[in-house]
C-alpha cells in the first residue's frame, strides 16, 4: 500500500518534537540507571526507530535485545490477545530491564511482557513508551517513562504502522481509517 498524503488526517507530533522529547527521556534514563546494568528490550517491530534514537542519546553503556509481540495484526484495533513470536537471547538475571515500546494502548501487550520478563529474574523491569494512549486502556500498567500522551485515534509514523506501511514517516500522524480500511459491503 503506497503512502498518500490524503491517508493522513493530521500530524500530531512533529519530527522536531520527537527529537527534543527523546533527548529529555535519555537524560532522565541515564541519570536513573547511572550505576546499574541496563538492558533495553525493544518490542518489535514498532519500537525499533524509537529504540535506535533513544539509545544513541544515552550517555552510558547498555545492552539491547528484542522481543516480537503483537496484539494488532494488520488491523487498527487490538485483537485482545498478545502473541510472542521472538523471545530474548540475552540473560536478564540480576540486570535492570527497560522495555521500549512504541505505543501503549489497551495495556495488554505491556502487561504480558512485564509478566514474562519478571520470570527471567531481572533486578527490575520498567517500561518506556514513546506514545501513551490512556483513553483506550483496558488493563492497568505502570509506565516509568512516557514520550507523549495522545488521544484514542489510530496513529502511524515513526515506526508505527498500518498493515506494515507508514513506519518510515518521520512524524506521528492520525491515519484516515476510511481511506485505508476496506468497508464491509452492505446488501441492497
Amino acid at each position: 500500500m503506497p503512502y498518500c498524503d490524503e491517508d493522513i488526517i493530521e500530524v500530531i507530533i512533529t519530527q522536531q518534537q520527537i527529537a527534543a522529547r527523546i533527548a529529555q527521556l535519555a537524560q532522565q534514563i541515564a541519570a536513573d540507571y547511572r550505576d546499574k546494568h541496563l538492558v533495553l528490550i525493544g518490542v518489535l517491530t514498532g519500537s525499533f526507530v524509537f529504540l535506535s534514537d533513544l539509545m544513541r542519546q544515552l550517555d552510558r553503556p547498555c545492552e539491547v535485545d528484542f522481543l516480537d509481540a503483537s496484539s494488532y495484526g494488520n488491523g487498527t484495533v487490538s485483537r485482545g490477545e498478545v502473541g510472542i513470536t521472538r523471545d530474548l537471547k540475552l540473560s536478564l538475571t540480576g540486570k535492570d530491564v527497560l522495555v521500549i515500546e512504541d505505543i501503549v494502548d489497551s495495556g495488554r501487550t505491556v502487561s504480558e511482557l512485564v509478566r514474562l520478563l519478571q520470570g527471567h529474574q531481572p533486578a527490575s523491569v520498567k517500561v518506556c513508551t514513546l506514545l501513551d494512549k490512556p483513553a483506550r486502556r483496558e488493563m492497568p500498567v505502570e509506565l516509568s517513562y512516557i514520550g507523549f500522551v495522545i488521544p484514542g485515534q489510530f496513529v502511524v509514523g515513526y515506526g508505527l504502522d498500518y498493515a506494515q506501511c507508514f513506519r518510515n514517516l518521520p512524524f506521528v500522524a492520525v491515519l484516515d481509517e476510511d481511506a485505508v480500511v476496506p468497508k464491509p459491503r452492505t446488501s441492497e
